[in-house]
Formats: structure tokens, C-alpha cells, sequence
């Protein structure tokens, strides 16, 4: 089981394929909108290096416009494969942090496709693998719901976006959590 706490020095934020002809398509695109950007916030608040990642951008668009605007620069890996350590480029970005990094925070979408399939092929590597389920979707309420059940099946934790966010702030007398605590009250 994983029973790993999160924490800034460990993690890598993995931001899956939230593109302007996917997201606007999944059950609950606003929730999962809204909490793949306050991981962001968290993650540039606390330095948690990020990846964000596309599917066949040529064809299913850039990251949608208000989670773009939040990553200042991050360039996609852009990828054909469902899972994203089946992509190349994908493996050497995640290998160029460093080894201490073994924790793995997903977002976004395909919950049944993509994120199970990177999920899948994180714990396979030995990393720890958390969901933020209310910051993934699927085209349907069921395949949402089915791709995190298979991926709690496969050892990675099932969490909240608040959840993750408080497990990494750890305390609430930091300039991290008071720089994070606007975006909370939200």
C-alpha cells in the first residue's frame, strides 16, 4: 500500500491532457478546471516541478486558456500515447528531476485513458502514484468513476485536490499556506 505523505521536496505534478477539445467535453469540466488549477497555484507556491502533457496537440488543441495562463511557460510534452511513459520525451523530462522526487500527483483527463494508463506505468516504475479525483474527468460520469476505481485497484492513492493541498502545506503558521490560503477561501 501506499502510505507515503506527500510532500514538496518528493512530488511532481503531472497535468494530463487538458485540452480545448477534450475538457470542454468531460462530465464536470468547471470542477476539474478549477482544481487542476489550484494544484498549479500549489505547485508554484511550494516549487513542485510540473509536467504538463497534450494528445496530439495538432489535433485536439493547446491546454485549455485558464490552466495555460496559470503555468507561465511550462511547455507540453506533446504525445501520441494514452499512457505517458510510453512517450520518450515524457520519461527524460520525469528522469531529469531529482532522484529524491518519487512521488507522483496526476491531474486531468482521461481519467479512464490517459491518467489510468499513466498511473499504471508510474507504479510500475516504483513511484508513488496520488489522484486528485475531483481535478480528473472522463467523457462520462461512469468511465470517470471506473478509471479510479481501476487505478485504486492498482495501489495509487485516491485523493481530493484539498486533500492534497493541506497534506502538502502541512501547517497553517507558513508563508506558503498564507499565499495559498486566498485560493482556498474561494
Amino acid at each position: 500500500m501506499n502510505r507515503h505523505l506527500l510532500t514538496p521536496d518528493s512530488s511532481i505534478l503531472l497535468i494530463i491532457d487538458p485540452q480545448e477539445k477534450l475538457l470542454p467535453r468531460v462530465f464536470e469540466p468547471e470542477r476539474v478546471t478549477a482544481n487542476c488549477i489550484l494544484l498549479v497555484r500549489l505547485a508554484h507556491i511550494t516549487k513542485i516541478p510540473m509536467v504538463v502533457t497534450t494528445q496530439y496537440e495538432a489535433g485536439l488543441g493547446a491546454i485549455v486558456e485558464e490552466i495555460r495562463e496559470e503555468l507561465s511557460g511550462s511547455n507540453a510534452v506533446d504525445k501520441v500515447e494514452f499512457g505517458c511513459f510510453n512517450n520518450d520525451r515524457f520519461v527524460e523530462r520525469i528522469k531529469g528531476f531529482e532522484h529524491s522526487r518519487n512521488t507522483l500527483v496526476l491531474c486531468g483527463i482521461e481519467s479512464h485513458i490517459c491518467v489510468t494508463q499513466t498511473a499504471l506505468g508510474g507504479v510500475e516504475r516504483g513511484y508513488n502514484v496520488h489522484v486528485a479525483s475531483d481535478a480528473t474527468s472522463s467523457s462520462t460520469e461512469w468511465n470517470w468513476k471506473i478509471g479510479l476505481d481501476r487505478m485504486r485497484a492498482a495501489g495509487t492513492v485516491i485523493s481530493s485536490t484539498e486533500m492534497i493541498v493541506y497534506e502538502v502545506l502541512k501547517r497553517s503558521d507558513t508563508p506558503e499556506f498564507k499565499a495559498m490560503l486566498p485560493y482556498l477561501r474561494s
